[in-house]
């Protein structure tokens, strides 16, 4: 009797941590080798004469627009990846990089860190935001990358609920950090940067550093100069060469 008491007690202390390594373990694809390696197209492994190029965590009424102005001057269109709650709070500058021509993707309700298992709560938030973003694109959005890059088997199931395919970046610029300067943004991104590959900045401070998207914009020229002299095209990833690209609806 005793002996089997002990058992049960075993069994259900292991059962939370086993929970919460299947809640977890799938965040493992952050680590950019193993993503690299392993998992190319949720790396954002496209064609290799294109580059991806990809905002997170807007839109924003101070900053964005000065992104729409360099873009446009660049002649370059991108993917933004929205927060829903800023689409809600902002929704005409979401409405204005739809109509200068950019791809609008989904970044999640809020910024947050998803560590404690809620299913059911991942898949209503993000549900929300694909609606908020579609209603802004005009079109249902296709692509999502989480917050943080972390995507939990909770994250995992939600996306596929809202039909959005999960991709992160092969490079990025660290440029939501309070030392970031324009080289410093080139330099990251260039570290890494390679045909094929999909670009992270950001446009907006909203989970970064005061003011820092102001170094990302100084660096903007540069890096798009980067990829084109090295015979790189830059683009949404709906031009990236990447399956699924197309497959989007009408909003009705």
């Amino acid at each position: 009797m005793r002996k089997g008491l002990h058992a049960g007690r075993a069994v259900y202390a292991v059962a939370p941590v086993a929970v919460a390594l299947a809640h977890v373990g799938p965040a493992a694809t952050w680590l950019p080798e193993l993503r690299r390696r392993r998992f190319p197209g949720l790396a954002g492994q496209g064609r290799p004469d294109h580059v991806a190029l990809t905002f997170d965590d807007g839109p924003d009424p101070v900053s964005t627009p000065h992104f729409l102005d360099a873009l446009d001057a660049l002649g370059v269109r991108a993917t933004f990846f929205l927060l829903g709650e800023n689409v809600v709070h902002h929704p005409a500058v979401a409405r204005e990089l739809a109509r200068r021509g950019h791809e609008l993707a989904v970044h999640g309700w809020t910024h947050d860190r998803p560590w404690r298992p809620a299913p059911a709560r991942d898949v209503r938030r993000l549900l929300r935001a694909a609606h908020a973003v579609g209603e802004a694109a005009g079109q249902v959005p296709r692509w999502y990358r989480p917050p943080y890059g972390i995507l939990t088997s909770g994250r995992w199931a939600a996306a596929r609920r809202a039909g959005l395919r999960p991709v992160l970046w092969t490079t990025w610029g660290k440029d939501w950090r309070q030392d970031a300067t324009p080289a410093s943004v080139r330099a990251s991104v260039a570290a890494k940067l390679r045909g094929g590959g999909t670009v992270l900045l950001h446009d907006t401070d909203h989970a970064g550093a005061p003011d820092s998207w102001r170094a990302t914009l100084a660096a903007l020229p540069d890096i798009v100069g980067d990829c084109r002299r090295a015979g790189l095209t830059v683009g949404p990833l709906g031009e990236h060469g990447m399956a699924g690209a197309d497959a989007r609806e009408r909003v009705r």
